[in-house]
């Protein structure tokens, strides 16, 4: 399989993607101040479950399922650095029979390009065996829908606007 470049697909339309705010603390950088490369994949990790809790809710959370990474690449093109803020964007970017995409824009907020641009595959499993399951209908609408103008705020910066989101068509 050819490499290929991580591309996370800019905001459009009318509303603007699902957002999670986060601050760099001290301990997740070098010397430098510059974020440690390890630290991007907690960042995405912690980004994609914050999506989840609002798409999927208590389906996941307690409701039956679950998720496991299947992969993951990251492509750095600039560095966090302390204390910034920092703002991902998670897009669904494909949604197959059991396994499911998300596309993550990583930026100082504010910063007019990405800095990183994450691709994780999940796959959805039952909460106790782990088993490896088929995404619900009504999973797979809510995910394909996603979390347009959802803003989540662990910076403490005040950002967090938490509109409703709408139910999926059934």
């Amino acid at each position: 399989m050819a490499d290929r470049a991580v591309t996370a697909p800019e905001p459009t339309g009318f509303a603007p993607p699902f957002r999670y705010f986060l601050r760099v603390r001290y301990g997740e950088c070098d010397g430098q101040r510059v974020v440690y490369n390890g630290r991007y994949g907690d960042y995405v990790d912690i980004a994609a479950g914050e999506f989840l809790r609002v798409v999927w809710g208590d389906a996941v959370f307690g409701g039956g399922y679950d998720y496991q990474l299947v992969r993951q690449l990251i492509e750095w093109r600039a560095s966090l650095r302390y204390d910034e803020i920092a703002q991902i964007t998670v897009s669904p970017a494909r949604v197959g029979t059991t396994s499911f995409m998300l596309a993550m824009d990583l930026r100082p907020l504010g910063a007019p390009k990405p800095c990183a641009a994450a691709e994780t595959t999940y796959v959805l499993t039952t909460e106790g065996e782990l088993a490896k399951c088929v995404i619900p209908d009504d999973l797979r609408r809510r995910l394909e829908a996603g979390a347009p103008g959802v803003v989540i705020d662990h910076a403490g910066g005040g950002l967090a606007q938490r509109p409703t989101v709408p139910a999926p068509p059934r």
